[in-house]
């Protein structure tokens, strides 16, 4: 295995293990297997560019954090935020993202009801 295909590997499992999701749970997400994800994180299989992709939108990183080329460090009021809404249903998360858009409008000017 190569250096950069065990990086990979790390960051995956990394990234799944912050969410607090299971390998099933990401293996639902993504259509891949629980044993393929397995085999991601432990660096036996190299991930294809589009499942990199739809691992990437599942855990809420950009696909340049897993290859090394975008590092991603958020403040830790962000990363609580993210550890919270990961034990969140999937409705419960889509209820949250939709007041979270809602927010970013309003702080951008967006919103019609400004107080």
């Amino acid at each position: 295995m190569s250096e950069e295909q065990s990086a990979i590997a790390a960051r995956l499992k990394e990234s799944r293990e912050y969410l607090g999701l299971s390998q099933q749970e990401v293996a639902d997400a993504t259509g891949l297997s629980r044993s393929a994800v397995s085999l991601l994180e432990s660096g036996q299989r190299r991930v294809l560019a589009q499942e990199l992709q739809t691992l990437a939108k599942v855990y809420q990183r950009p696909v340049g954090y897993f290859t090394g080329e975008e590092p991603v460090d958020f403040p830790n009021d962000v990363n609580m935020l993210a550890r919270q809404a990961s034990a969140l249903s999937e409705k419960d998360r889509s209820e949250l993202m939709r007041f979270a858009e809602f927010l970013v409008q309003r702080s951008q000017g967006g919103g019609d009801d400004q107080t």
